[in-house]
This record gives structure tokens, sequence and C-alpha cells, in this order.
């Protein structure tokens, strides 16, 4: 492309952030437009709404940000954000039992979400093209000839002095919203989050709303940062307690900057929300193992208990829809959101950057792009959909079909989780794949020879529903000298032979 034309970016999540630097590599001008005010350094965004609750960077994720911004994670972790090593940091414990020891190389970076998008807009604002327009909404598209986005209406807010730009609405600073004007743009990629008014603009228009599929979660959060108790010494940094048959209570204890712990709960359908630091951690006493009830008593409470009700998979198909304008695009959370339990937003949004960069790169122009895009984008979403909610089908089977084709495949699924579960806690390579399937490292799917043997011949035949199998949205600090109490074992447990997890 010849670098030249306006893109308008509408948010500044990591979605918004990373389409800016896709953009600016293609046009001569990029402007990111935020409704809030956009911080200094780590301070807090009104815009996230999970920002509170435990957060990491997978992989994927980290490994796409490094194409965008090379060498962002040495920013990150000079920043604060702690590096796990899944396999050796951060213990697992399943219905079954703690997990073996996993061959997995795999690491993420846990860090507050604050952190995460301070150091990705600090890299994005080292390019000389990209600009924000803070305490801006933007109200409508504005169309063109021929099926075209040709820019957006956005109004500031106005403050009781007759001054424009970001207000600090979280702290009543008052405002009202100007007049619209109209902003030019060649390109116009709603990154609004999972708010976007995308289907209302379009309506306006006079085009279809799309379809949406929808899977409730049934499931809550609570999340507060805690400081280590004194003296605390560990060989694990991360700590991820899964539910069992009956209990789908689950936790997650990861480190974050700063040496302090995020204490993530997700609390399944009927269970009770801790709102303050003692029902929450009185809630952990209930969890499969007391191993994190214990660090968590005795560590300090560094603030509030923030919670979360808002945990449904919801996916809005813009990619059926025949009839839509070229030159717009939308993404993140304004496209599809999944419950937090799977920690897969940034790595999807970082994704979806990627999958716009190529497009670009082959395609030569924004214009024409539109259809190939949405389908792109689309059938790169759906395996982590898949995943997602099939999770949460094993976990409620009766949310599955009724019919009896369906029934039986549920149960086939849920034994087979079972088993595999089982073979967890004394085969390695089913441990490494049910880590690896459970952070979207690998896709769901057979199981290797050795893991299927260990499968086979150690785990019991149950078909108890299972929850499901992730970790609350993701995100740890060092190894405790005692080891978790082993259970009493009969003859023929599967754990009877179980290695000892610290």
């Amino acid at each position: 492309m010849d670098g030249e034309g306006h893109a308008v970016v509408i948010g500044s999540g990591t979605a918004g952030l990373t389409a800016a630097r896709v953009l600016a590599r293609y046009m001569n001008r990029v402007t990111v437009i935020e409704r809030d005010r956009t911080p200094r350094g780590t301070e807090r965004r009104r815009g996230i709404p999970q920002a509170r609750h435990t957060h990491s960077l997978m992989p994927a994720a980290e490994a796409g940000l490094e194409r965008l911004f090379p060498g962002i994670g040495r920013d990150l972790t000079t920043a604060g954000a702690v590096r796990v090593r899944m396999a050796r940091d951060m213990l697992v414990h399943g219905p079954a039992g703690w997990h073996a020891p996993s061959a997995s190389p795999a690491t993420f970076l846990s860090a507050g979400r604050d952190l995460i998008d301070s150091v990705i807009r600090t890299r994005l604002l080292a390019n000389a093209n990209v600009r924000f327009l803070h305490g801006h909404d933007v109200v409508a598209l504005e169309p063109g000839r021929n099926d075209t986005v040709t820019g957006v209406w956005a109004r500031a807010r106005v403050t009781a002095d007759g001054r424009s730009g970001a207000v600090r609405r979280d702290r009543g600073t008052g405002g009202t919203w100007g007049a619209p004007e109209l902003l030019p743009a060649e390109f116009v990629v709603d990154a609004s989050g999972s708010a976007s008014p995308a289907p209302r603009w379009l309506r306006e228009l006079g085009y279809a709303p799309p379809q949406e599929s929808v899977v409730a979660a049934h499931a809550s959060y609570a999340s507060t940062l805690l400081a280590p108790p004194v003296g605390h010494i560990a060989s694990w940094k991360s700590l991820l307690l899964l539910g069992a048959p009956g209990s789908p209570l689950q936790a997650q204890l990861n480190p974050v900057e700063g040496g302090r712990w995020s204490l993530t709960l997700r609390c399944g359908e009927g269970m009770p929300l801790p709102t303050d630091h003692l029902s929450l951690i009185a809630a952990t006493a209930a969890l499969s193992h007391p191993l994190l009830h214990d660090v968590t008593a005795a560590a300090e409470p560094l603030g509030p208990v923030y919670t979360c009700t808002a945990t449904e998979n919801r996916w809005r198909h813009y990619e059926r829809l025949r009839h839509w304008p070229d030159q717009f695009l939308v993404l993140g959370d304004a496209l599809a959101t999944l419950d937090p339990a799977h920690g897969q937003g940034i790595t999807l949004a970082v994704q979806g950057a990627l999958t716009l960069d190529h497009l670009l790169d082959s395609h030569g122009t924004t214009t024409g792009l539109s259809y190939r895009l949405r389908r792109a984008i689309a059938h790169q979403l759906s395996p982590t959909w898949r995943t997602s909610t099939q999770n949460l089908k094993l976990a409620r089977p009766h949310t599955s079909t009724t019919s009896a084709a369906g029934g039986l495949r549920g149960r086939l699924a849920r034994r087979s989780a079972a088993r595999v579960e089982a073979a967890a806690t004394t085969s390695e390579h089913a441990a490494t794949l049910l880590l690896e399937q459970w952070q979207a490292l690998a896709p769901r799917g057979p199981l290797g020879p050795r893991a299927l043997w260990a499968a086979r011949v150690r785990a019991p035949v149950t078909d108890a529903p299972l929850p499901s199998a992730s970790a609350g949205p993701s995100d740890g600090t060092r190894r405790s000298t005692a080891r978790p109490p082993r259970p009493a074992l009969g003859r023929n447990s599967p754990l009877r032979n179980a290695p000892s997890r610290p």
C-alpha cells in the first residue's frame, strides 16, 4: 500500500490498540477515539469492566504482540509482569487430584490488565502517525457511495467552562456532550467492546443487524489483590484449582506486578458470590483442596473485592451478512465475547489484528477487503468458540440436546473427559495435553498413544458431570515449602501411584 489515507479506530482496548498499530503501517494517519479518559501509566480505565480480575498474556497473545511490537515481552517484564512456566511454576488440582508434572515448555505473562494496556499504548504512541481523541463518543457512521463507510460522526464531552475532551465520569466531574462532527476516514474499525452500537449504526444505514449466538456461562466471578504472607516462600508461583463433580467452584491465584497476588474465584450457578474479603476467603475453604485457602487466609488484602456477572458467550455473526458496507470492520469484544474463564479475550483481539495485517499486506488496499476480512476473522474465532461452548456443555450436561444421539454423545464425551482427568494425575502426557487444551495452546483432539493408554488403563469409568475444563480469566508467586497432604487412597484408587505435588 502507498501509506496514504486516514483510518479511525473506535475504542482503546487491546483490540483497538493492536488494530491501530496494524493500520499505522498502511495509512499515513490513524486516529483512536476513546469515550473515556485514557489514563497515564497503569491507572485504571473505566471502559474495561473486567480489568480488576485476574489476567494473563497467553503464549499465542504474546507471540502476536511481539510481531506487532518487537521487544514488548521485555517491556512488560521490565514494567513488572511475572513470567510463569506452566509446567514448573503452576500447580493444577483437577477433579481427580493434583496433576502430574507436565513436560509443556509453555509460559505466560501474569500482570494486571491496566499494566498490559499501558505498555501496549506506550508502544503505539511511539508511532508519529497515531493520535488519540480522548473523551469523544462516536454516534454514527458516515455512508459513502456503493456501500462504503467514509467516516464517523463523533461528539466531544464539554465541561462547564466550555472546554472539550476527556472527563473523568467515574469521579462525577460533570459535562455534557457537544454537537457531533464528521471525521472523514478511508477505513473504520469498531473495537468499542461488548456494548458496541455497531448493530444500531448499521440499521440506521439500512443494513440488517447480525444474527447472534449466545451461550450462557451460568457463572460469576469475585476477585481481589493480596499481599503474600510475611516470610512466604514457595516453589510454585501460580495455583489453579478446578471444580469437581457436584462442586463447580474453582479459583486461580497468580502473581502480578509489585509482588502482589491476584485471586479470582469462579462461582457456579446458584452459588453465593462473595462481595467482601472475609466472605471471599471463607468461600475458598470449599475448594477441592485446602492449599489455596491456607495461603490466602494468611495474606493481607490490598483492596476491595470486585465482582463480575456478565460472563455469557456472545458472537455477532457479521460474517453471515450478504449486504455490508465496505471499509468497515468489527473486532474484539464488539464481535464476540467469551466467558472470562477461558482467558482468551486478549488472544483473540491480537489474532484479529494479525489477520487484518495479513490481508492488508496481500490485498494492497483497504477497498474491497471487507468480505474477506469478516470471513477470515470468523474462521479464526470458530475453534475457540467451539471449545468454550463445548466445555460449558460438559460442565452442565442438561444444557445439551435431549435427543438420544445427543445424549449419547454427551455421555461419551463426559466419560472420556473423566478418564483423561484421572489419567492426568499419573500421566505426564495426559497432564500436558490438558494443560495445553485449557490454555488453547493446542486444539481439542484425540489423545496421543501414551496418554490414551494411561486413560484406558488407570482411569476409572464415571459418568459424573465435570466442571468446565478451563481456568478463570487467567493470570502467581513462589512454591510453598509445605507439600499438600495426600488423600487417603484405597488399593484400587487411580491416584495411589501418583507422584506427590508440592
